[in-house]
């Protein structure tokens, strides 16, 4: 398997593993997406969570999230919705009370 150039030149540790983008004007994390399609591997680069933004505040923003975005997390790797439910909207990264 080749090295995918886009790991060097965004910095990142290697397939399936998101890195915070502090300096990018729109989004605050980015990850190079490796999924199974068709008996092939297939590779994305995506980009999600908005910059700035504060989010997973409250359990009820965390089930308004996943209530509105149920269906881009069922894709899978392939969705920028999956990543940020994984790395933004987890239960331990709710602030407590």
């Amino acid at each position: 398997m080749a090295r995918d150039p886009r790991i060097g030149r965004f910095g990142l540790k290697g397939f399936n593993k998101p890195k915070r983008t502090p300096n990018h004007p729109k989004k605050s994390h980015i990850v190079l997406s490796r999924y199974k399609e068709g008996g092939k591997f297939k590779t994305k680069l995506l980009r999600f969570g908005q910059q700035g933004v504060r989010t997973n505040q409250t359990p009820a923003q965390r089930r308004a999230f996943k209530a509105r975005h149920a269906k881009n997390i069922a894709r899978g790797r392939k969705s920028p919705a999956y990543w940020s439910n994984l790395v933004k909207w987890k239960p331990s990264k709710t602030r407590r009370k």
